[in-house]
């Protein structure tokens, strides 16, 4: 590839695309999960792109990642055992372990090549990878959570690709029960949730299985995402005893670390509901 060109993810459901200038192909493999290939952009870094649809970019990841731990992380008094199912890219793991009170984050991620293509052509995102409170490891995060022990994690994330492949099965109720169990009381977890505007049935669903598993309460938080479908998109809590709609706000006001988005007014900003979705919800 000599001149830039453009990469697009084209989405029939919603009759819409999205896409990228592009300098080079950097990288390109058939794991035993899935295919991956890295893209050099004119104008946003590297671009990671899964099965046909983008994944990350060096330019715009930072909303995804500081609003997929950040939110859950103030809410909970007092995060200290993490997992995180998939997040292979690692941000998500880094943004965790940005708080001093997380004594362990273990990242469950089924395809190792995510993560050692990650290192190699985003090492920011994976900078937090030696950090001795993290643990790596490359199994079936499904059957993982199946058999964690009871009770014994405060917060799970689930970064995730779409349902479709690897991660058809992390977005259903028998999984979310896995969660519940695993949780502490006060536990909550995390379920990026796709677009709002494009994939409201979706969000429907992971709500209302959520709930079914014996979830208590549900937050679905909305945020910009440029390199996904409609550029909108979400990430939804649910808590298994008590309320998501406070969080430790003066924590969050001093946190003690940079962010590009995450503050204590986009928490709040996060927290209300545009009218359609308040329909949707039954709120």
């Amino acid at each position: 590839m000599t001149e830039p060109t453009w990469f697009s993810e084209q989405h029939d459901y919603s009759g819409s695309s999205i896409g990228f200038r592009v300098s080079a192909k950097l990288h390109e493999e058939k794991t035993p999960f899935q295919s991956i290939a890295i893209y050099d952009t004119t104008d946003w870094g590297k671009l990671m792109v899964i099965d046909g649809c983008m994944m990350v970019t060096t330019r715009d990841n930072f909303f995804y990642h500081e609003m997929m731990s950040h939110p859950a992380l103030y809410t909970h008094a007092n995060p200290q055992k993490v997992v995180v199912i998939g997040g292979g890219d690692c941000g998500t793991l880094r943004e965790v372990l940005r708080h001093k009170s997380v004594t362990s984050a273990v990242q469950v991620e089924i395809d190792e090549r995510v993560t050692r293509l990650a290192e190699k052509y985003f090492p920011e995102l994976c900078e937090s990878n030696s950090d001795p409170r993290a643990q790596l490891l490359f199994i079936d995060g499904i059957k993982w959570m199946a058999e964690a022990q009871p009770g014994s994690i405060d917060v799970i994330i689930i970064d995730s690709t779409d349902p479709i492949g690897p991660a058809e099965g992390l977005f259903n109720a028998a999984f979310y029960a896995s969660c519940l169990k695993a949780l502490k009381p006060d536990g909550i977890i995390v379920q990026q949730s796709e677009s709002p505007l494009a994939h409201l049935p979706l969000l429907t669903d992971i709500r209302n299985a959520m709930t079914t598993a014996g979830f208590q309460s549900l937050r679905t938080l909305c945020f910009p995402q440029p390199c996904y479908p409609t550029g909108w998109w979400s990430a939804t809590l649910a808590r298994k005893r008590g309320s998501l709609d406070t969080f430790r706000e003066a924590d969050a006001a001093a946190k003690p670390f940079a962010t590009q988005y995450y503050n204590l007014d986009m928490h709040h900003a996060a927290l209300a509901q545009p009218e359609f979705l308040k329909r949707a919800f039954g709120a």
